[in-house]
Parts: structure tokens; C-alpha cells; sequence
């Protein structure tokens, strides 16, 4: 079995923590909550307890039970009462190929027709049989250079032999010079999608931060993942095409900017971790990518679902006759929340010492230290969870949303989602408006 005390303690000093801190969290409730070969459990509770120490110096706890819940929340939003259905689109799914499996990623829009004009279909339902007549590694390049996403299942031998060893879980450094800061409530800038920045910055809101989120106009979010993202955070829309002045305004009112987008996508804003440092020394920056910054992989897009394809866990948790997937998007979740304990401890550091703290994170070398935990012949066998205290109605302007109460208690306080209540593209891109 894999002891938990050990790994939190690896995952705590990779962030840079004071091991001495360590005896402040508690954790509880079952060992395996979540079943899989793969530690899921072990890592998840890591993660969530990282964030926890990171953000008080006050006793946590975390729950093995609300731990699994919030891994999974996806499962447990309703807007109503209702579930607003799968969180995936019927493309993204395991496709065979002639000579194994793909696993295509079809939930925007523009990735999905880029999926279809590569296989030469029409509706989604053809997908299948037009996938089988390609090589996977030719089908994922091809996907690549059309701007779509996709990524061919591979063994963990043939992703390292290809990709090479996954990067360290968390890469920091100090950008530049800087005074400490006084302090103050943190302003979060956040400048991700999906899940894993969303997980890591709703979690500065739990923990106190002003967090106002940015996208695109020309690229919004499908409902159900803001309703996710959002608690506790104020949206705005902005086109940073257009926009510089107002960027601008925001990196120099910011503490912490956190960055979700595939390494280099958002250099020509200005928005490198190098420019950021250069033009705003003191801030705190935290990146995020799929691949991480190296490599052949470096620059494309990626998911949850497709680095499991990759990096060999797909094959690791199936069996004879298909992939398979961890109990949860793990390596989104738990990435999600070493993004929050990384821009805290981040805080922490440059209000003590001064600097520019930078954390490098990626769901490849999350996927690669979990592969690196021991694991299981088969998974274990896990009881129910009641969720029904683990959950909690939010009055939104979309209507009540059901969602999963943030996970750990501070002091033995829960935690509970701040407002506002999630209002995607409400706000006015200002850190004095409200």
C-alpha cells in the first residue's frame, strides 16, 4: 500500500514547503476511495493537502470521502436539479485504428470539425470507421497540423522511448529581483480553461484570493465548465488582441497570474513568464501545459484524456480488449490543485523575501510522478460514498447550481464557496469594479 504520509511529504517539499509544516495535516476516512491500479487516491489527497497547508498556518484536515467527490465533481453538478448531461462530447472517445487506438477530443467546437475535416466525415457517428482505416501515430499528426487534438494510446516504454522522461512535478524559479510586496487580499489573474487552472484558481477563492478570470469572446467555454469553473470568481470577457491597455492595467494591480495555455500561445500578449518578470518584477507566475515547455510535445495542445492516451496509464488501466481511464481526471484535478498551493507558497515567499517566484506545472509530469507511485494488480475494492453532504446548492444567475463542496477544513471550519455566485462574462475587467 502506498503510504500517504510519505508521498504528501514529496509532493510538499517539490513545492518547497517546510517539512516541519507537515504535522498540521490531518488526514482521514478510507485509504482507497477511488478505485484503480494507479495510487488515485493517495495522489489526489497529496495534492489537495498541499493546497491546505499552503493556504493557513492554522490545523487542516481533509477527508479521504470529500476528497473523492471533489476528484470527481464534474459527476455532481445540476443546474436545477438537473444534470446538464456528459462533460464529454461523443468524439472524445477511444477510437480503434488499423494498428491500435486513438483517443480523439471533440468538446469545442473548432476541434471537433477539425476532427471530422481530417477523417473526411460529416457527423460524429462516422467517426469510428473512418478512424480504422488510419495508422493512430498518423492520425494524432495529422489531427495536430489541422489545429485539432488527438493523441495514439501508447505503452509507457513507447512514450518515454518517444518523449523521454516526464518532467519533474514541479519546476520553480526566480525570474527577477524584486522587493517583498506588502500584503494584502491576493489579486489573482487567471488566464486558463478546461479544468486544472480552473480547480487551482476557484481554490485561491476558497482561500481568500480576488480572483477575476479572462477569455476569449471569440472562444467561450461550454456552460457546464463555468458553472464548474467559476465559484467564487468574478469573468470577463477580453480580447487581448485588442485589449493591451487593459491586460496591462490588470498585470500591474495582479499578485499572481496564473497562465493555462500550451507554452508560447500567449508570448505575443506579452504574457510570457519573462516579459511578465521584465515589465512586472514582484509578481507571482504560475504556467500550466498539457505537454510541459520541452520536447517534441512542447507545443501542442492538450487534455487530461489525451496525455492518459500517451503516456501509458490508458493501457495500464485496461484490459485485454480496450483502453481504459483513471476513476477520475486526476492528473487535471490534482494539477489543479498544486497550481493553487504553488501560487500561495509562491506568495508566501515573495512577501517574506521578495523575487519573482515562478512555478512551471504540466498534467504530463503529474501523469508521470503518479505512474512513478506503487500501484495495485487490480483496483481496489471501494465502499459507496453518501454525497449528500458533500454537495451544495448555490443560487446563480443561470439558476441553482448544485456543486461539490470544496475539500478540507481549516481550524475545523469547512470550507464553502465565497461569492459571487458563477456569472460567466459578467464582470467588467477591473479590479476595482464588483
Amino acid at each position: 500500500m502506498t503510504d500517504l504520509r510519505a508521498v504528501t511529504a514529496q509532493v510538499w517539499a517539490a513545492l518547497g514547503g517546510d517539512p516541519a509544516e507537515l504535522d498540521r495535516l490531518q488526514i482521514i476516512g478510507p485509504a482507497e476511495t477511488l478505485p484503480s491500479r494507479h495510487a488515485v487516491t493517495t495522489a489526489g489527497a497529496a495534492a489537495v493537502g498541499a493546497s491546505l497547508l499552503a493556504a493557513t498556518s492554522r490545523p487542516v484536515q481533509l477527508d479521504t470521502r470529500a476528497l473523492a467527490v471533489a476528484l470527481t465533481s464534474e459527476r455532481y453538478l445540476r443546474i436545477g436539479g438537473r444534470s446538464p448531461g456528459s462533460a464529454f462530447a461523443p468524439l472524445s472517445a477511444f477510437h480503434r485504428t488499423a494498428d491500435g487506438w486513438i483517443r480523439l477530443h471533440g468538446n469545442y467546437p473548432w476541434h471537433r470539425e477539425a476532427a471530422l475535416g481530417v477523417l473526411g466525415v460529416a457527423a460524429e457517428d462516422e467517426a469510428a470507421a473512418a478512424s480504422a482505416g488510419w495508422n493512430a501515430v498518423e492520425l494524432e499528426a495529422a489531427l495536430h497540423a489541422a489545429g485539432g487534438v488527438g493523441a495514439a494510446v501508447r505503452t509507457t516504454a513507447q512514450w518515454r522511448a518517444e518523449a523521454g522522461d516526464p518532467p519533474p512535478l514541479v519546476e520553480s524559479s526566480d525570474l527577477a529581483p524584486a522587493p517583498p510586496r506588502p500584503a494584502r487580499r491576493p489579486r489573482v489573474l487567471d488566464l486558463t480553461r478546461v479544468i486544472a487552472g480552473p480547480v487551482g484558481t476557484r481554490t485561491l477563492a476558497v482561500h481568500g484570493a480576488d480572483v477575476l478570470r479572462l477569455d476569449p469572446p471569440q472562444h467561450p467555454e461550454p456552460l457546464p465548465l463555468t458553472w464548474e469553473a467559476l465559484p467564487g470568481k468574478r469573468s470577463a470577457f477580453l480580447d487581448l488582441h485588442s485589449s493591451g491597455a487593459v491586460l496591462e492595467e490588470l498585470l500591474a494591480g495582479a499578485d499572481v497570474v496564473v497562465t493555462g495555455y500550451r507554452p508560447g500561445a500567449l508570448d505575443r500578449f506579452g504574457l510570457s513568464p519573462e516579459a511578465l518578470a521584465q515589465r512586472h518584477p514582484g509578481l507571482v507566475v504560475v504556467t500550466l501545459s498539457a505537454w510541459g515547455h520541452r520536447g517534441p510535445w512542447g507545443g501542442r495542445r492538450g487534455f487530461d484524456s489525451l496525455v492518459q492516451a500517451a503516456c501509458g496509464i490508458a493501457v495500464d488501466e485496461g484490459g485485454p480488449d480496450a483502453p481504459g481511464a483513471l476513476p477520475c481526471q486526476l492528473l487535471d484535478h490534482a494539477t489543479g490543485y498544486l497550481v493553487a498551493a504553488a501560487a500561495l507558497l509562491g506568495l508566501r515567499r515573495q512577501r517574506s523575501v521578495g523575487g519573482t517566484p515562478h512555478t512551471r506545472l504540466a498534467l504530463v509530469a503529474t501523469a508521470g510522478w503518479l505512474q512513478g507511485l506503487p500501484r495495485s494488480v487490480e483496483p481496489a475494492a471501494v465502499d459507496r460514498i453518501d454525497p449528500s453532504s458533500l454537495v451544495v446548492d448555490v443560487p446563480a444567475p443561470d439558476g441553482v447550481l448544485t456543486l461539490a463542496r470544496p475539500p478540507g477544513t481549516v481550524d475545523g471550519r469547512p470550507l464553502t464557496w465565497p461569492d459571487p455566485a458563477p456569472a460567466y462574462g459578467a464582470a467588467v475587467a477591473s479590479w476595482t469594479a464588483r
